[in-house]
């Protein structure tokens, strides 16, 4: 088959826009791979508060030393070199709360942890309409003791 002369550079053309195209999606992929691997983070350091929180629940809605307790616990639940530094990172929040305000067995214990990703991924944010992707991990615990008189 004979090309035509005015099709000649027409590969390279394809080749260009699809190979943005793939690029584009492949990083994507990677944006999503670190966004799901910090919500795993999250996620598993309100565990880690929510469990300690069953076992250590604040006395009252005014034991604030507790909560700060509970919000510690969960912030050290991984190492620093996480994609996410939940001790040092000052837009990381741990919010504990006794949901039915029952401070006894049988109660809950709520706690989220928040964080907003900041987007690496270049034109995303124009799609989103944003810089950051609010992530919020909460976690519902009963608690366990003390003992209700």
């Amino acid at each position: 088959m004979k090309r035509i002369k005015s099709e000649r550079g027409q590969s390279l053309v394809e080749l260009g826009i699809s190979l943005v195209i793939l690029l584009y999606l492949l990083s994507g992929a990677a944006e999503f791979g670190v966004l799901f691997f910090q919500f795993v983070q999250l996620r598993d350091a309100a565990q880690e508060g929510a469990l300690y929180g069953s076992m250590f629940p604040p006395t009252s809605a005014s034991d604030t030393a507790q909560e700060l307790e509970i919000a510690e616990r969960a912030k050290y639940s991984s190492p620093t070199r996480s994609p996410i530094d939940l001790v040092n990172d000052t837009d990381v929040t741990v919010d504990v709360d006794v949901t039915d305000a029952q401070f006894c067995e049988g109660g809950s214990i709520q706690v989220t942890v928040t964080y907003p990703h900041k987007i690496f991924m270049p034109f995303m944010s124009q799609i989103l309409g944003g810089n950051t992707v609010p992530l919020n991990a909460t976690v519902t615990d009963t608690i366990l003791s003390p003992v209700c008189p």
